[in-house]
């Protein structure tokens, strides 16, 4: 299964010079428990953003078009296209295999619009100011909303947030 995994806020912000503007602990708690023992996929500028720290329990792949760039961290793999990252996903043991989530910036979402089964959308009640928009690229009307979890603020998180989860159409 591949799935889209991404938090924005009501105007559809997702980032803030490669970060995310917002922290909100139960928010990072859903993208721990959801992608824990699977495969998280991100482009060069996202993996930069997290000062290339690698999130534990996780097979970390980064892409990018620089055919020269290397991470110092064997838990990393490298891939330049959307092509070569899906042939190395699909050779992996169907017994075995695990989700692909693709996690983000912007150009991931949109080199692997075609490829989601599932779609995990954080909105949260706010607004923040950043450069990095969710691409309007998506055709949610491919997809059927299955589950809507509403977490209100609380003493740890500034800002109420929905967890929205889409599954493909068939």
């Amino acid at each position: 299964m591949i799935a889209g995994i991404w938090a924005e806020d009501a105007q559809g912000l997702i980032g803030s010079n490669g970060v995310l503007p917002w922290f909100l602990p139960s928010e990072l708690q859903h993208f721990k428990q959801t992608t824990m023992g699977q495969v998280i996929l991100m482009g060069r500028k996202t993996f930069e953003g997290m000062h290339k720290r690698v999130l534990p329990g996780r097979t970390t792949i980064v892409m990018t078009r620089d055919e020269t760039y290397q991470v110092d961290n064997d838990a990393v793999l490298v891939f330049h296209s959307p092509s070569a990252v899906l042939d190395w996903y699909q050779s992996q043991n169907p017994e075995t295999a695990k989700n692909l989530y693709v996690t983000g910036g912007a150009e991931m979402f949109v080199a692997f619009k075609d490829s989601f089964d599932r779609l995990y959308r954080t909105i949260i009640a706010g607004t923040f100011a950043g450069d990095t928009y969710f691409p309007k690229v998506l055709a949610f009307d491919r997809f059927t909303e299955v589950s809507s979890v509403k977490h209100p603020a609380d003493d740890k998180n500034d800002y109420a947030f929905t967890v929205k989860r889409y599954e493909i159409k068939r």
